[in-house]
């Protein structure tokens, strides 16, 4: 799971629009892998936590690191797809709008970039959450049992619920990552520094990601069931997980995986910042842009 790339995005932040989308796109796509694989033991022990079995049954603290390649494996490609597809959206609501900008069209064209997105993400997630809870220990061997379960579909269970928590996430993320720009501004009688803009998207994307807990629970309850041939799946849809949750664990089962959840991507905000204000510099001295 992830923070909300489009606020850490050159043209975010209000001082680096210069930048070349080609230079963003790979920054990018290497900030998000060093978040992915610098913080995995939250996503891992969110996973832990958030399974039927329990964390405990699910490994507890062993084997953070299990289910890491396949994890980025899908981080850069995954977000090439949201910035590529972000951009577009947001040229095209711009057009319709008679060439003027608005705050939510950033959060529409972020909601069509993560549908994009996951398009990448699930079959990842669903590989990657597998072998955290244990299922699986090699790689190939889970992308072999996944597909033998039902073929490339097999690979996009979840997707509609993992679609579900991340257009919610947006639409609550963006107004506050703009309010807290506005008052930050309105205090220091200027505008917000790059910095100063990463912390009030690592910020609002906690509070998003905390709301949104449920979804995220529905998603890897989906994603973790196993089916006998002929069953009926428990957990057969985002509103049945919900329900079934509720009744079974009350509210609380809601918010399973709720610290690891709001810590992975309020710090992980500020990760991915550093590692794209890095690997933008060293790109620039290769003298390509």
């Amino acid at each position: 799971f992830c923070f909300n790339l489009a606020f850490f995005h050159p043209r975010s932040t209000g001082t680096m629009a210069d930048v070349p989308f080609t230079l963003a796109l790979i920054s990018g796509g290497i900030a998000g892998t060093t978040v992915d694989c610098a913080l995995h033991p939250l996503d891992t022990f969110r996973t832990r936590l958030q399974s039927e079995k329990g964390f405990w049954a699910s490994g507890g603290f062993r084997g953070a690191y299990k289910g890491i390649l396949s994890a980025a494996m899908g981080s850069a490609p995954g977000a090439a797809m949201f910035f590529s597809t972000y951009e577009t959206m947001k040229k095209v609501m711009k057009t319709m709008s008679g060439d003027k900008e608005h705050p939510m069209h950033h959060a529409a064209a972020s909601s069509c970039g993560e549908v994009m997105a996951c398009l990448v993400r699930v079959p990842t997630a669903n590989i990657t959450q597998n072998m955290q809870v244990g299922r699986f220990t090699r790689l190939t061997e889970a992308v072999s049992a996944i597909q033998k379960t039902g073929g490339v579909g097999a690979f996009y269970v979840g997707y509609g619920t993992m679609v579900m928590r991340e257009i919610p996430f947006s639409f609550i993320q963006f107004p506050l990552y703009e309010g807290f720009k506005k008052f930050i501004a309105e205090k220091q009688g200027s505008e917000t520094t790059a910095l100063q803009g990463a912390a009030c998207g690592s910020v609002a994307g906690g509070i998003a990601g905390g709301v949104t807990t449920p979804l995220d629970v529905a998603k890897t309850r989906i994603m973790l069931e196993k089916v006998e041939e002929g069953a009926v799946r428990k957990y057969g849809g985002t509103v049945q997980a919900l329900s079934t949750i509720f009744a079974e664990e009350g509210v609380q089962g809601l918010f399973k995986g709720i610290g690891p959840r709001v810590t992975w991507i309020t710090v992980g905000g500020f990760i991915f910042f550093g590692a794209y204000e890095g690997a933008q510099k060293t790109l620039q001295r290769t003298g390509l842009w």
